[in-house]
This record gives C-alpha cells, structure tokens and sequence, in this order.
C-alpha cells in the first residue's frame, strides 16, 4: 500500500487532483512508474472508479503534478494527466486551462510563489505542450485568499476569482494553421465536412456545425448522437494535422473537436434562455468521449483565435467581425473571453475569468494489488 499526499480542488467547471512533485517522485519506482500510480490512485479501468478517487467523467477525472520551476521567468512547471476512466492509462498529449486556475491558486497556497502585497501573478509552464499561462490572483495587504465570490458559467459553485491569460500566442495564419489552410475538408464515410484545423491553446479542429445537420446551439443530447461521426473526424483530422500516423492508437484528448455555428436563441443545460444577441460564436466540444459540460479553456482560446482568421469556420459564422472580445454560446451559458492584441492588431494573448478552490487535502491510499492488476 502507498501513501500518496493530494491537495483535491475545483478551477472553474473540473475538479482536479493536484500533487505536490516532492511527494510524488519518491514512489515513482514502487509504483512502476507515474501512470500506474496515477490510474490505480484514480479507480481507472472501472466506469465508476469505484475503488479510487476518480469522477467517473472527464472533466472529473484528472490531475497535475507540480514543482518549482528552475526555467527563468518562470514559477511552477505541471504536468497535467488526464486520467482515462475506463481504460488504465492517461491520456499526456494535452492541457487543461480550467486546472491551471486551481494550479495557481494551489502554487500560491501552498507558498511555492511568494504573495505580493496587492495582487499576485503566478507564471506556469505547461510541461505537455510547452504552453505559458500566467494566473493574477487578488492579494490585497498579503493576504492569501481561501475563498471568493466569483461564478462561472456551468456551475452555481463560488470560488477564488482568478484571471487566467494563455500568453506567447501566434495568431498569425501562418504559425497558428496547422495545415496552412483557414479551412480544410474532411471526408469520413460519404460525408465532407469543413473544419478549421490550429494550435492555439490546444491542437484543435472546429467544424461547421451545418454539415453535422447540427446549428451548434443545440443541447448536448444532440451532438452525443453524433459522437461516433465526432470520433471519426477527430481522428482523420488528427492524422491531417499530423499528430497521428495511420496504424497508430487513437488519442481521445486531441486535437481537441467541436462543432461552431452562428449564434441563435438556446436554452442551457440548467434551462437558462440565451439569446441570440447576447453572444458571438455558438460552440460545442467533446471532451474524451463526450459532450463537453461547457467548454475547456484551451478550446475557447483556440476559437478565439479562429475568431481572428478570415475565412474560418468560426469567422465565417460570426455575425460581426471580432474586435478586443468574444462571447462564446456554450451549452453551460456564455463565455467571456478577452483578446490582448499587438500594435499591428495580431493576437498575443487570450485572458479568461475564472473561479477556484479548494475542496480538501487528502492522504491517498494506493492498493498494491491494483498496481499489480496494471501490469506492472
């Protein structure tokens, strides 16, 4: 039996284990290596992680490790894991912006930064991707903050408001397309479908809901329906983008998928009427193998950056060109995000208010027979 100490918190709409990476370097050998660890620590190869700390959903199931950086400019590295539910393996390929605000809230409250005495900036770097995100976190007369006020679309929860800007953005068409193109076409089965391939936040391919027989305002019911097309397209656009070779297993983390349309009047999953002038962009994603509750943060920085390519799926179904902000329609409600722009107009960073906290810090007992079950 292993002892593994986690700090278990909320940032915005995911609830996420975080792991100190002092605590979890020494037991790396015992438990034959991080993913062991972390799938028999979480439940995984069970659909209800029944005997784990997993939520059985993939906005539930996932988990960081942390560690003062020794890059400069730099606070904290994390690695972040999406943990399968199902399956026993983690998913690496990717990052979660809505963790990262629970990060920077934990790096602070666990003094690997030091507190300013007004507000406090919290520079990470994405060990994944290589991403830098920085988190501002009010501090007012040093005092570090241990609950908030501050609501997100998709939960009625509060938290510690935090702003969370994904920095070192490249919206320029030829850094940020993919394939090089502002749109590509996708054929799976009989069908072709038009999708805007990037990596901004996140390898990402948005398509255009109309050729799903989609509007991309519709519930979640609808657009699982078309989870096994989601799949398919996921996976053609991945080998497009080149992040799969054909033969190779099929990543369900990225790119990351979804569906855009114009705005058009919509009831959330909480029955809240949105109307259609009230945002700018509809958006629906899938999150592993399922509709996305709201929308990941990555995601919504790769719309916004869609969003400032002429011709993309998601330009071409905006209403009005974006300016220095962007409404996104989820299924969770609307989405805020701010775009930081260069003097010559060209995007180098996308801010998002988000909320966190900290829901408990926990003694995890990992069963050597589970580790063992793993094969390892």
């Amino acid at each position: 039996m292993l002892t593994l100490r986690g700090t278990w918190m909320r940032g915005g709409t995911s609830k996420c284990w975080l792991f100190n990476a002092v605590d979890v370097d020494p037991l790396l050998s015992d438990a034959g290596g991080l993913e062991a660890l972390l799938t028999s620590a979480f439940g995984s190869g069970d659909p209800r992680q029944l005997d784990g700390v997993g939520g059985g959903s993939s906005t539930t199931s996932k988990a960081a490790i942390v560690r003062r950086s020794q890059v400069p400019g730099i606070d904290v590295d994390y690695l972040f894991a999406q943990v399968a539910i199902g399956d026993r393996r983690v998913e690496w390929g990717s990052n979660c912006g809505n963790c990262a605000t629970a990060i920077g809230l934990y790096a602070l409250q666990s003094g690997l930064v030091a507190v300013h005495d007004s507000t406090t900036e919290i520079r990470m770097r994405n060990e994944n991707t290589g991403a830098v995100l920085t988190a501002e976190i009010a501090t007012p007369g040093g005092v570090i903050p241990s609950e908030g006020t501050a609501r997100v679309p998709g939960t009625n929860a509060l938290g510690v408001p935090v702003g969370l800007s994904f920095t070192g953005l490249d919206a320029d068409p030829a850094g940020v397309l993919r394939t090089g193109h502002a749109v590509d076409h996708v054929q799976v089965a009989d069908g072709r479908y038009t999708a805007t391939m990037l990596v901004a936040g996140a390898p990402a391919a948005l398509f255009d809901a109309a050729d799903l027989g989609l509007t991309g305002a519709e519930d979640n019911d609808a657009i699982a329906d078309r989870m096994d097309l989601l799949v398919a397209l996921r996976h053609q656009a991945s080998l497009k983008m080149g992040l799969s070779r054909v033969g190779e297993p099929i990543s369900h983390a990225i790119p990351k998928v979804g569906v855009v349309g114009s705005p058009r009047n919509y009831r959330t999953s909480a029955g809240t009427e949105v109307w259609a002038d009230e945002y700018d962009i509809s958006v629906r994603m899938v999150s592993m193998l399922a509709p996305h509750p709201a929308i990941g943060l990555t995601s919504a920085v790769a719309v916004a950056a869609a969003a400032t390519i002429p011709g993309s799926t998601v330009s071409q179904s905006m209403r009005t060109p974006v300016a220095d902000s962007l409404r996104l329609g989820t299924a969770a409600g609307v989405l805020h995000v701010d775009l930081i722009r260069a003097a010559d107009g060209a995007l180098t960073a996308v801010t998002l208010h988000r909320a966190a906290r900290k829901i408990a810090a926990a003694e995890l007992f990992v069963a050597a027979p589970a580790l063992v079950g793993a094969g390892v």
